[in-house]
């Protein structure tokens, strides 16, 4: 089969590799244009291209794809039998979409209708769930709309971050993704229909995450710093500064009483946020709505990412002292 291949980070380069390694004819790549990145604005291609570049496959990367005659009669040309889409960034138009004879597929990260939209994989994390996975599906004019064709449903670890799961499902997208193109070109894949019920998970923004000590529990804390790692960091204020958090552990306050031999009276009268355990042996402790936050790894303002205890050896955070969902005047 005549493949045209459309995606843009590390996720839709593995599914890209898979296809190459499976012996399939990609006669082109779209993805999204070089950006600048770092201190220097330097242009960067996306891990897709770079790819692409090193085996020699045609690279197309137009700035818009809706309203777009050129790039559409380029594709037109290409002729390809199958347009496999794995994060592009961009919505296709009606125009793309009926031009391969086989259809066009993409392969999503979560068990549809789980979850439609952009950030499949962050939302997974970020609401607690215990299973994900990858569906690959023939795609329309909707947003993760198309009939079904192939499931595979992982665990999500206890601890598992965003990048961890990140990775472990680029890994079975791209086989999925071989599955796929083999039983459509056998004739044998399946069209399956999606239920009505489902969820939106949109891209992330900057404002979700701070984090709310008042509020949030324990639990959706830890959800919160681990699916926003490495996004982007969840973080609070203290004394004036932007402290974001990477990796933290809860636990519970029974426990936390016996274990450090702590007032539990005292415990219940302290404000959420507030520190309770500071320093660079035993670590930092942090009180919760239901909940203890242990601190494993934190980031200072203008500084980079370090375990806890490395932090403290360098850093001042005296017990009391409380952190804040927003910057105090």
């Amino acid at each position: 089969m005549r493949i045209l291949f459309m995606g843009t980070p590390d996720f839709a380069k593995i599914s890209l590799e898979s296809v190459y390694n499976a012996d399939h004819e990609i006669i082109g790549v779209v993805t999204n244009p070089d950006k600048p990145k770092g201190r220097g604005m330097k242009m960067i291609a996306s891990p897709v291209k770079e790819f692409a570049l090193e085996k020699n496959i045609p690279v197309y990367q137009p700035i818009k794809v809706k309203n777009n005659t050129e790039f559409i009669e380029e594709i037109k040309a290409l002729n390809p039998d199958v347009i496999c889409v794995v994060a592009y960034g961009k919505i296709l138009p009606k125009e793309i979409l009926e031009i391969p004879k086989m259809g066009c597929i993409n392969v999503h990260g979560s068990i549809l209708p789980k979850y439609r939209g952009a950030a499949p994989i962050q939302w997974a994390v970020l609401n607690g769930d215990k299973v994900t996975g990858i569906t690959t599906m023939y795609m329309d004019e909707g947003m993760d709309t198309g009939d079904m064709i192939l499931k595979q449903e992982v665990e999500i670890g206890e601890d598992e971050t965003t990048g961890e799961l990140w990775d472990r499902l680029s890994i079975i997208g791209g086989e999925l993704l071989v599955e796929t193109l083999k039983k459509i070109e056998q004739g044998t894949a399946p069209r399956i229909k999606q239920g009505e019920e489902f969820s939106i998970a949109p891209m992330l923004d900057k404002e979700m995450a701070k984090i709310n000590w008042e509020n949030k529990t324990a639990q959706e804390i830890k959800n919160l710093v681990r699916g926003l790692n490495p996004v982007m960091g969840a973080y609070s204020y203290i004394n004036g500064k932007k402290i974001k958090f990477w990796k933290v552990q809860i636990i519970e306050l029974e426990e936390f009483c016996e274990i450090k031999n702590f007032d539990k009276q005292r415990l219940n009268n302290t404000e959420n946020g507030k520190i309770l355990i500071s320093n660079d042996k035993e670590g930092l402790f942090v009180k919760a709505k239901d909940g203890i936050i242990s601190v494993l790894e934190i980031q200072g303002e203008n500084a980079k990412r370090m375990n806890i205890n490395d932090f403290l050896r360098g850093n001042k955070l005296e017990v009391n002292e409380k952190f804040l969902t927003t910057l105090s005047n």
